[in-house]
């Protein structure tokens, strides 16, 4: 009975862990040390704005909007990080998160990892009550993250000068 009580509380942990402030590893499920989130200030487990970074299935580099509107993540999405803002698309993918941004996401990453302060902006629909993601720590948790993206080496190291007396 203790055992099954304490499995209850430390599952039901996880939801509010994973909307908690500023930078840290996704605790969703099946995410384990491949993705980075960074979530508003005074998010709760109700109302939450978030962005995650995270190393994709081809090991590519994705950027992914979480957050708690009733109306879902999918769409246009405006970024503001350092009073620089742009415009992105996000659709939805087989992540547990409401949907990954498309296209170029170079100058998002730089922001997310160097910046102070990022707000999302949805273009349509109500605005997010919480859109402040403080930055701090966000280069250590993004780069953490990705480095399961990181290029991979040769199983063997090829030897420069083939001749067999080498």
């Amino acid at each position: 009975m203790r055992i099954s009580l304490i499995i209850g509380m430390l599952l039901g942990a996880v939801p509010a862990m994973a909307q908690e402030a500023g930078w840290h590893y996704s605790p969703l499920p099946g995410e384990g040390d491949r993705a980075s989130l960074g979530c508003a200030l005074n998010s709760t487990p109700e109302q939450f704005a978030c962005l995650a970074a995270r190393c994709e299935d081809d090991f590519s580099t994705g950027v992914h909007v979480h957050t708690g509107r009733d109306a879902g993540d999918i769409g246009e999405w405006r970024i503001t990080i350092d009073k620089e803002d742009r415009g992105f698309t996000a659709l939805a993918d087989g992540a547990p998160y409401g949907a990954r941004i498309s296209g170029d996401i170079d100058w998002l990453l730089d922001g997310l990892r160097h910046g102070a302060t990022a707000y999302l902006h949805p273009v349509e629909g109500p605005a997010l009550p919480l859109n402040s993601i403080p930055l701090s720590g966000s280069l250590h948790a993004i780069t953490t993250a990705l480095a399961l993206c990181a290029p991979r080496l040769p199983a063997k190291p090829v030897e420069p000068n083939a001749r067999p007396s080498v």
